[in-house]
């Protein structure tokens, strides 16, 4: 291990010698396209930004630092390769249509092969397995006879048979600037300056197109047969889910997280065992993407205000502690369905009108929106509920009245 630190890198420093590793993103294959190449132990060939593993890459420096792993290990892929097979869609060889992540991530250590036979670290973003789930409300929703079990995609002890795949996101920047209208060098800077400097060659290598970005990724819950996605005679039903640990974990009543996810989940099962398949998208994006921090934060503001927590301030405590009311920014969230291939969902459980708009806005055809019954809100959420109708979320029932918004309709703090 040499002494010498490099702190960032410029092309004129690129060995004239080295082979291109030039990506050409939205090729209509992966050869012409290319490998993304980010890890460390080939550093010659890097064609990227960042590293593998998103924020999990500083405990991959901590494990290497301390010595419990080589800093030069090369992951061995045998019998790794995905459970299921997806893809290629022809939305792969647009390049305006995935921009978050890398399509063929999921297949590089096959069709890379040869470049990584002859030495090259090319790792996969993406994986691909088979599971059971269970959640005690799949089994409320058997023994009130909403749900049968069919022995294939539904069990007697509440298993559903899964397909699942965990995605890391890999960000083409020039594709990236265009979703959000916006120019490449101000993204560039914006993430460079907002990031504490920790990445200089997004404004020293403007010829590395690809950036991986040190963020959650997502993970994705098919029920029925994946490959029927794509197709269009398949009826899909989805719920797109953005992470809430205090409530999908531990069952916190402020929210309706958890039993929106369930009732989702629950959809998704109607719609695979009807034939056609269920989709469940779980985006690393607590608290709106603000963080659980913030979050809190925002808990502690709504419960303390003068009046009580109530509707017609939700919003508003939540941009006094963050700027912003929402930093999820669901514009990149149908990358995933053209990644499946899907165009069509015919019963979506949301009630979001960024979501909503996001996937019409790419082309994606919405034909059913499912509310969440309302018997499932807990009752410290009926402030969010209002709040969410009142601001032009999709709701089965009548608009809220002013008179409803401001009463307060949460618990006080401690309570």
């Amino acid at each position: 291990m040499s002494d010498h630190i490099v702190l960032t890198s410029h092309h004129s420093q690129s060995s004239k010698e080295q082979p291109s590793n030039e990506i050409h993103w939205g090729a209509e294959s992966p050869e012409i396209r290319g490998p993304i190449i980010a890890s460390l132990t080939t550093p010659q060939h890097r064609n990227a930004i960042g590293t593998h593993s998103g924020a999990y890459a500083i405990y991959r420096a901590l494990a290497v630092a301390s010595g419990t792993l080589d800093r030069d290990h090369r992951p061995d892929f045998t019998n790794t390769a995905p459970a299921e097979l997806i893809g290629p869609h022809p939305q792969w060889g647009d390049p305006d249509k995935i921009v978050s992540f890398d399509p063929y991530g999921h297949m590089a250590p096959a069709v890379f092969a040869k470049q990584s036979a002859a030495g090259i670290d090319i790792r996969p973003s993406i994986a691909v397995t088979k599971a059971h789930i269970n959640m005690p409300e799949l089994k409320e929703a058997m023994s009130a006879g909403r749900l049968k079990p069919d022995g294939e995609i539904l069990f007697e002890n509440g298993d559903v048979r899964v397909t699942k795949a965990a995605i890391d996101p890999v960000w083409y920047l020039p594709g990236l600037a265009k979703r959000f209208n916006i120019n490449e060098s101000a993204l560039r800077r914006h993430l460079f300056e907002q990031t504490g400097g920790m990445f200089p060659e997004l404004v020293t290598r403007f010829d590395l197109k690809v950036f991986l970005p040190p963020i959650g990724g997502m993970t994705l819950y098919c029920f029925g047969e994946i490959s029927a996605l794509g197709k269009e005679v398949t009826r899909v039903a989805c719920r797109v889910h953005d992470e809430c640990n205090g409530s999908d974990v531990f069952g916190s009543d402020i929210c309706t997280c958890r039993p929106y996810l369930a009732h989702g989940i629950e959809v998704c099962i109607e719609m695979a065992q009807q034939g056609g398949v269920g989709l469940v998208v779980y985006n690393r994006k607590e608290g709106r993407a603000l963080g659980e921090v913030t979050k809190f934060l925002v808990y502690n503001a709504r419960k303390r205000q003068v009046g009580g927590d109530r509707a017609e301030t939700y919003f508003a405590r939540t941009e006094c502690v963050a700027g912003v009311q929402d930093m999820r920014f669901q514009e990149l969230m149908p990358d995933v369905f053209h990644w499946l291939g899907i165009k069509r969902i015919d019963r979506w459980a949301s009630m979001s009108n960024m979501k909503h708009g996001a996937l019409t806005a790419q082309g994606i055809e919405v034909v059913e929106r499912v509310p969440i019954p309302d018997e499932l809100i807990p009752a410290d959420a009926r402030v969010e509920m209002d709040a969410k109708v009142a601001a032009g979320y999709f709701a089965a029932g009548a608009p809220v009245s002013i008179e409803e918004l401001a009463m307060a309709k949460g618990r006080e703090l401690g309570v």
